[in-house]
């Protein structure tokens, strides 16, 4: 990606009445996606910043380069653009007149990479409620939540031989009990205990709160796979049924790991505006870590299912999980 910066100059013979006329636009918002190059327009001194989050895109980048004349068929993105200038603004509105896409820069990556920008993010981002149908469209809330109960049943049902089978081989393995409980910070700050299988020592945690890291030696080797297919995750169907969690949504975390992790990462608590879910879209879509990089990443693909839920997104999730649990791709 190559990021060119341009100086601002005066727009003041911009005038609504501009005698172009677009040559083409878009027929499609895909082909705005596929472009090689966009334009970006944000205040002056956000440009480095700008430049810094986006250097490993796989397309370029042009920031506030207002000497440009060709507009139809650009695509231009804005940021923080109630800061700009009115000129600025008007130019803003002029290539949308003359067949540009224009649209706000974290909208247009949240399109074109499938994860949302978290680094880009203001408060402004999350005051629009109503763009979020899962926090504001109260249909959308009682179908998801029938979903979770059928669903919860219906799995319930189906994997009691597994379930049964795997309580016998975590108590011949190893001393302890069979499930596991822990404190988990769910929707609204509210804390709520998780239950799980046990996959690791009983002393697992003996000297203190740890992250899990990839081939934890206190991980059990029944653990290992039951990891591995997730289901070390199905007593969480009790967390479902009593309304703490969902199926699908952003995994809960613990207060302790929380605490450090929003002092890294913008807005991280806003995960909680939602139930936590048994699977997500992190989880099908970026490999196991324990990192504060790898807890970024995965907000990006939170956020993103917050803003664009959907009941087609819950079951795109459902059938990667599945593909998960059948090859053995989990954490």
């Amino acid at each position: 990606m190559n990021l060119v910066t341009r100086e601002i100059v005066e727009l003041d013979d911009v005038e609504v009445s501009s005698p172009f006329k677009p040559i083409r636009s878009f027929k499609s918002k895909q082909q705005a996606l596929t472009q090689s190059t966009i334009y970006v327009y944000c205040p002056t001194e956000r440009e480095l910043e700008i430049g810094t989050i986006v250097e490993d895109y796989s397309f370029d980048i042009v920031v506030n380069d207002y000497d440009l004349e060709e507009l139809s068929c650009k695509v231009i993105c804005h940021f923080e653009s109630a800061k700009l200038s009115k000129e600025q603004r008007k130019f803003l509105v002029k290539a949308t007149e003359l067949g540009a896409w224009v649209e706000p820069l974290v909208s247009y990556l949240d399109e074109r990479l499938g994860y949302t920008e978290v680094r880009l993010l203001h408060s402004g981002y999350f005051l629009h409620q109503k763009a979020f149908s899962i926090l504001s469209t109260r249909r959308t809330q009682l179908a998801k939540r029938l979903i979770d109960i059928l669903a919860s049943i219906t799995l319930a049902i189906v994997a009691l031989p597994v379930g049964l089978i795997t309580m016998l081989a975590i108590k011949i393995e190893s001393p302890g009990p069979v499930f596991y409980r822990q404190r988990r910070t769910g929707q609204y700050n509210r804390e709520f205990e998780v239950i799980k299988f046990r996959s690791m020592r009983s002393d697992a945690e003996k000297s203190g709160a740890k992250w899990a890291v990839k081939n934890d030696e206190r991980v059990t080797r029944v653990g290992n796979f039951i990891r591995k297919t997730r289901i070390d995750e199905l007593p969480q169907i009790i967390n479902i049924l009593n309304g703490d969690m969902s199926i699908v949504g952003p995994r809960p975390e613990r207060e302790v790991f929380i605490a450090e992790l929003e002092r890294e990462i913008p807005y991280y608590r806003f995960r909680h505006a939602v139930k936590p879910g048994v699977t997500g879209l992190a989880q099908v879509s970026y490999p196991y870590g324990a990192s504060v990089e790898d807890a970024i990443w995965k907000h990006k693909y939170d956020i993103y299912y917050i803003k664009h839920h959907s009941s087609w997104l819950d079951v795109k999730i459902l059938l990667k999980t599945v593909k998960v649990v059948l090859f053995g791709m989990g954490r």
